[in-house]
């Protein structure tokens, strides 16, 4: 009998990034999902290669650097090892090289974290199709609906240009 773990979709959301418009979730992220560490994750791939195709597996260089400076790590703490990012067919994959109750069930959880999200962004699609259609037959309500087509489309599509500073400023310079 399967273990039941209990991972809400909205904890695989946050974890999951876009990286080269793919939606990938974080080595370290999974292993504590799985209850393993990264290392022992890291390893187990590495012993499985012929099973993660580069686009299973997807972190270059420059890409480790600007999430290494997003998470706010030192060169002196932290990982010194280039994370791996997997996506959706990666964590798959996954579960044939880590075979414990719990990285099965939370597999399972995560697989249908990423359906529900592409049927949301799906759902966001057809509602912006009809939205255009509507403004489209009527002109004396265009405004109205204009303004939700844009709200709809920030919420798929954030703007970051309203975005204050972030960080410390230091007067004088």
């Amino acid at each position: 009998m399967r273990k039941s773990v209990s991972i809400t979709d909205e904890h695989v959301f946050e974890k999951i990034f876009l990286i080269r418009n793919q939606k990938v979730l974080l080595d370290a992220h999974i292993a504590k999902l799985y209850g393993i560490e990264t290392k022992r994750l890291k390893e187990a791939v590495k012993r499985n290669q012929s099973r993660f195709p580069k686009d299973f597996i997807v972190l270059n260089k420059k890409e480790f650097a600007n999430l290494r400076s997003q998470f706010a790590t030192s060169s002196w703490g932290g990982d010194r090892y280039s994370p791996m990012a997997f996506t959706e067919q990666g964590v798959a994959m996954l579960s044939s090289v880590i075979n414990t109750e719990r990285a099965i069930a939370v597999n399972i959880q995560i697989m249908r974290a990423f359906t529900k999200m592409r049927q949301m962004i799906f759902s966001y699609k057809e509602l912006l199709k009809r939205i255009e259609k509507l403004e489209d037959l009527d002109l004396k309500k265009a405004d109205h609906i204009r303004n939700i087509y844009d709200m709809i489309k920030e919420l798929l599509e954030p703007s970051i240009r309203n975005r204050g500073q972030i960080g410390f400023k230091i007067s004088g310079k």
